[in-house]
């Protein structure tokens, strides 16, 4: 690849960059490595400021009950969906794949040093305000709260964004957590559970839920649709299929 021109995009945990062969045939071939997980430069790296909270937007992280649930996916589903409503909307990645898609803002989180996590997604954050003075601010989810593994992420975002309101994405039909099956078979937490959870960390409110239709038919999405809505009042809908709009009119009404 980099002998026909062509830059290389990774977004290993290992650099690119960092590795001499690598580096030196960028450098004869006159190419770029970008290294999409490399933080800042330590030196630079920005500490918790409360930059969040005064923000005059909504900050809505979309939140999940596991990982590689669709978090990011319904992120940027819900902020095309926002601007096509004519609500202005940011999206702030937050993993290295939302970079890779092109993301405008967004730090790799899980390559930052536990210290400086929130400080680095927080300024993000604010730039996403300060640049587009948008009237809501969309971020990325990682792992779940309730995650064994991946557990430092979402509490990072929660702290980062300091939201309005929560959209948490579920996946009905798994039972344990997408996460080394063979080792650990991790059960998947109750939507109650982690919704309890979310609310007591964030001191915010859960404002609607969204599914991830593996392994369920439409009928069964409709049906479970319906039930979340009554049981726990909130708008729920599969964006994939039913699209954003349930969301966009939550998010609407608290503008």
């Amino acid at each position: 690849g980099m002998e026909a021109g062509l830059d290389v995009a990774a977004g290993l945990h290992e650099f690119l960059s960092d590795d001499p062969e690598f580096s030196g045939l960028a450098a004869r071939h006159g190419v770029r490595l970008i290294d999409v997980r490399k933080p800042r430069p330590l030196r630079e790296l920005a500490q918790f400021s409360d930059l969040s909270r005064h923000l005059p937007c909504l900050r809505i992280p979309v939140l999940g009950t596991d990982g590689a649930i669709g978090k990011r996916t319904t992120a940027i589903l819900l902020t095309e969906a926002l601007r096509a409503a004519g609500v202005e909307a940011e999206f702030v990645a937050t993993g290295q794949t939302g970079l890779l898609q092109g993301a405008r803002y967004g730090v790799p989180l899980d390559a930052i040093k536990g210290d400086f996590m929130v400080g680095e997604l927080e300024r993000e954050v604010a730039r996403a305000y300060m640049e587009n003075t948008p009237k809501v601010v969309v971020v990325e989810g990682q792992g779940s709260i309730s995650h064994p593994a991946y557990v430092a992420g979402t509490r990072a975002i929660i702290m980062a964004s300091m939201p309005s309101g929560i959209v948490l994405q579920h996946a009905p039909a798994r039972k344990t957590r997408n996460f080394r099956r063979d080792v650990v078979a991790w059960p998947m937490p109750t939507v109650e559970k982690e919704i309890q959870m979310l609310e007591m960390f964030s001191d915010s409110k859960v404002i609607a839920i969204t599914l991830n239709h593996e392994d369920l038919t439409p009928s069964d999405v409709q049906k479970i649709e319906q039930d979340y809505e009554s049981r726990y009042g909130l708008p729920t809908c599969d964006p994939l299929v039913d699209g954003c709009g349930k969301l966009v009119n939550k998010i609407q009404s608290m503008l």
